[in-house]
């Protein structure tokens, strides 16, 4: 009986044949926490009699979330991460590097590895053919000083992108169509294996986007097969020596097979306050936005940026709303700026933050007010998510939020 990714990975790291349900203890190969969860992770590693990390070039602490400190409570977090990383030989990633997601996908993660975080949306690796999911502060301390973690090997879910993507229509509408699908519990501890015409063809950048918001229907984590497209990505980060074929055998054995018609998807919008009350752009009424976010680990890349500033380009940013931006690292950050992306997107009228995760989890730099909107690039617009549990959040591509930043409502990128 064939594999699916999921399997061969999980077997391989586990040295003896899995299939799905079975538990095994599993050898990891990164292990990272950021400034929210990993404190407790530090804690609990104490705790356990342990002031090293196993394999200390491939575990990460990153200060990303507060990335600057706005609080001398999250400061002294942010020291207990450095003092410990310092300690421990673990590597630190600092304020200004960038999203954790971001930075794993840029120097750590490897296609064929298992990657676990303290953060739900470690899934991102999954687009370089990694099995990387999120785990709680106890099992990432444990994956800190042993290098190794348990897993049950979770069925899969098949998602076939065929036909062909429409103007205006990128992979963050694909998959918020999709979790509006299925629902935001649709794939609860399932893999989803991304597959079908326009998934082989997919630039890496739209993968990353696609992985990262698995979680969001519930799933362990978000895998696409290697190719070119994987091999190329990761020469252009001067990695290629851990370019690896992963996919799926032929015959692999499948939970489900969900087929989606690319053709039919339109520029999308997550009202608030779940990820699946989905709706095309067209069909919401005369929605007024306060602030716009464009950034993220979902959407914070640099084809992201550029498209943003395609539409931006020579207008201004609506008198009615706040444009922030954030790109999701620094290499992004400089390219940006190489590029004159920045400085396009700062005559628009946009307020360019360093690379972070701030208001996306709604710690600073960008809390909203008692009834506002914001339109995010964002994955999740659960209420409060943003600092504000009397404020919504709707979710959208680039494009739609570019658009909108001029418009001042939640407007189609197609208009342009």
């Amino acid at each position: 009986m064939g594999k699916t990714i999921s399997e061969k990975i999980i077997s391989e790291h586990a040295d003896r044949e899995l299939k799905s349900g079975d538990i095994s203890v599993v050898n990891v190969d990164v292990v990272m926490s950021q400034d929210g969860t990993g404190p407790l992770s530090v804690s609990q590693a104490k705790k356990m009699g342990f002031s090293s990390v196993k394999n200390p070039k491939k575990s990460i602490f990153f200060i990303d979330h507060a990335a600057p400190s706005p609080r001398k409570e999250l400061s002294n977090s942010h020291a207990v991460l450095r003092d410990f990383a310092g300690s421990s030989g673990a590597v630190l990633s600092d304020v200004g590097k960038g999203v954790c997601h971001q930075i794993l996908i840029e120097d750590y993660s490897c296609p064929g590895d298992i990657v676990i975080g303290g953060d739900s949306h470690t899934c991102t690796s999954g687009a370089l053919g990694a099995f990387a999911t999120g785990m709680g502060s106890t099992d990432i301390a444990v994956g800190y000083v042993l290098a190794q973690t348990w897993l049950r090997v979770p069925d899969t879910i098949k998602i076939n992108f065929n036909g062909k993507i429409n103007e205006g229509v990128s992979a963050k509408d694909l998959i918020i169509y999709l979790i509006g699908k299925i629902t935001s519990d649709g794939a609860t501890y399932k893999a989803l294996e991304f597959d079908g015409e326009v998934s082989r063809i997919m630039d890496m950048d739209g993968r990353f986007t696609i992985s990262n918001m698995a979680v969001e229907a519930g799933a362990k984590t978000g895998l696409f097969a290697t190719d070119g497209i994987t091999e190329q990505y990761l020469k252009s980060k001067n990695r290629g020596d851990c370019f690896r074929e992963i996919f799926a055998d032929k015959d692999a054995v499948y939970e489900k097979i969900i087929d989606i018609d690319c053709s039919v998807i339109e520029p999308m919008v997550s009202q608030p306050h779940t990820v699946d009350n989905a709706l095309p752009v067209r069909d919401l009424d005369d929605i007024k936005v306060d602030q716009v976010l464009i950034g993220t680990c979902t959407n914070g890349r640099l084809s992201d940026l550029r498209i943003a500033a395609e539409i931006l380009k020579g207008k201004k940013v609506s008198s009615r709303v706040r444009l922030l931006v954030v790109p999701a690292s620094r290499e992004i950050y400089l390219q940006a700026i190489r590029e004159g992306i920045i400085e396009t997107l700062v005559e628009s009228g946009a307020a360019i933050q360093n690379p972070g995760c701030g208001p996306c989890v709604g710690v600073h730099q960008g809390i909203l007010a008692d009834g506002e909107v914001c339109l995010s690039t964002q994955n999740r617009n659960f209420k409060g998510r943003m600092g504000n549990t009397d404020a919504f959040i709707y979710l959208c591509s680039p494009a739609t939020a570019a658009r909108s930043a001029i418009t001042g409502k939640i407007s189609d990128p197609r208009e342009v």
